[in-house]
């Protein structure tokens, strides 16, 4: 998995969705609900990293912009 490229928080987002269809079907035997909730967990954490990035540039341009405008 290492040599993958990261994905965009928007593969993320898609990804998620069908993890969630698949288990709000049910019928999956245990360990298959299992696995897809554990990846579920890891794509919301990584996704979650992502924002968390996204929000801290946010405000590092925004003080940037408050000390231009000073």
């Amino acid at each position: 998995m290492s040599d993958e490229k990261p994905l965009r928080f928007e593969e993320i987002v898609e990804k998620l969705e069908g993890l969630v269809e698949k288990l709000e079907e049910g019928g999956l035997p245990l360990d298959e609900a299992l696995r897809l909730y554990e990846d579920g967990v890891s794509l919301a954490r990584n996704g979650n990293q992502l924002l968390e990035g996204a929000e801290k540039r946010i405000e590092e341009l925004q003080k940037t912009l408050n000390e231009d405008e000073a």
